[in-house]
């Protein structure tokens, strides 16, 4: 466990938490002290490696699934969340994804809606459910995981992905906005391309080549380097930090 243990006593949830930035996240957290409730949907392996990987370290977790890309696998997810009867202080929203690399022209309404429903439903909902809480107890922190995508639309077929992640940052000031006033801290993390799963499934080894080339720092980014922003952004130390995107690109986009 590190010695720092900024977040002891504290309950964080974290979405899409089995693999890459979320795993990262989570782990981040419990190494800081935070009991984590990590959201997975079908990685149930990579998760229980995330819950070992924690409870090695001295930290404490539990797993819990649900289909967070379905209205009803949302609506479940909640209930769950609130019979827990569980105090959150944090909530990262990091469950996402582009589905699948879709031309515009072949995207489906019934694809679009999934992927806004994963990307952007979600969130709405799950930061819903636990501000109600967050604002009896005038304090809380929320998280949202946006991307660089949001800022110039994506590559070619993830027109769907970038509209949701576009309105997910939008949604964060708006959220920011409204309950500021109530002591809830809310901001988000806009990733560009970062070494995970995610973009060895989404993207050619000839295109992550080109965003090296073309970031300053010359490499692609690592879940640590996210999770480490999210920290902060969770900490005391970002206590007059509100409604604000980070990006966290290695100058790839600088804004």
């Amino acid at each position: 466990m590190n010695a720092d243990s900024r977040f002891k006593g504290m309950t964080a949830l974290v979405t899409g938490a089995s693999r890459g930035i979320g795993a990262e996240t989570a782990f981040a957290l419990a190494s800081h002290g935070a009991f984590v409730l990590a959201h997975y949907n079908t990685s149930h392996e990579a998760g229980a490696k995330l819950l070992d990987r924690i409870r090695a370290s001295g930290g404490e977790a539990e797993l819990v699934q649900a289909d967070l890309g379905r209205s009803d696998g949302i609506e479940r997810f909640v209930s769950m969340i609130q019979d827990s009867n569980r105090t959150f202080d944090i909530l990262v929203n990091n469950a996402g994804s582009l589905v699948q690399r879709t031309a515009f022209l072949d995207l489906t309404e019934d694809l679009w809606s999934r992927v806004f429903t994963l990307n952007l439903t979600s969130a709405f909902l799950i930061s819903q459910a636990l501000l109600r809480g967050m604002v009896t107890r005038k304090e809380g922190v929320i998280v949202n995981i946006s991307s660089v995508a949001a800022r110039f639309g994506g590559g070619i077929g993830a027109i769907a992905y970038s509209s949701a992640k576009a309105g997910l940052s939008s949604m964060t000031k708006g959220m920011a906005r409204e309950f500021g006033p109530h002591g809830i801290r809310i901001n988000a993390v806009s990733p560009g391309t970062i070494d995970t799963d995610y973009h060895r499934r989404f993207s050619s080894p000839q295109a992550l080549e080109g965003v090296v080339k073309a970031t300053p720092l010359g490499r692609l980014g690592t879940s640590g380097d996210v999770a480490d922003v999210v920290v902060f952004l969770c900490s005391e130390e970002a206590r007059f930090i509100q409604g604000q995107v980070i990006e966290v690109n290695g100058g790839f986009l600088m804004v």
